[in-house]
């Protein structure tokens, strides 16, 4: 997967929403809204194949809303200019870990002394419990 994905090839399908920040941060944080919301609509965007879209879906179903899009906050800098520029690196960031293929697990055998060594544990504990029983008779 060589694709490059970068702000200026999202940018026709991003829309940002703002809002007033949380936090603490008296008069400026109650009269600015400095909170960004990005929403990255996937089945629009033409950059990706039908197959790269699917995966992303996939990946990021937790972050999909009902129509499709993939929502990004960001509040962290005082300046709505700032937050901007942090979703869209958050975007980035979260398509490019979604298009990375999964790497196949290798199945691999469990060495020989690490199955001796659970036989041998295995075996102390049964002895332990046979030790703790009490003869009747």
């Amino acid at each position: 997967m060589n694709k490059q994905i970068d702000s200026g090839s999202l940018m026709p399908y991003v829309r940002f929403r703002t809002s007033r920040s949380g936090g603490s941060g008296g008069q400026h944080v109650n009269k600015v809204e400095t909170r960004v919301t990005l929403s990255f609509d996937v089945d629009a965007a033409d950059i990706f194949s039908d197959e790269e879209k699917a995966r992303i879906k996939t990946r990021l179903q937790n972050r999909l809303h009902a129509d499709g899009a993939v929502q990004v906050n960001s509040q962290e800098a005082r300046s709505q200019l700032e937050n901007k520029e942090i979703a869209l690196k958050k975007l980035e960031t979260l398509l490019k870990s979604a298009l990375q293929p999964i790497k196949p697990r290798k199945a691999t055998k469990p060495s020989k002394a690490s199955v001796q060594a659970r036989l041998e544990t295995k075996r102390k504990q049964a002895l332990r419990k046979i030790n703790r029983r009490k003869d009747w008779e």
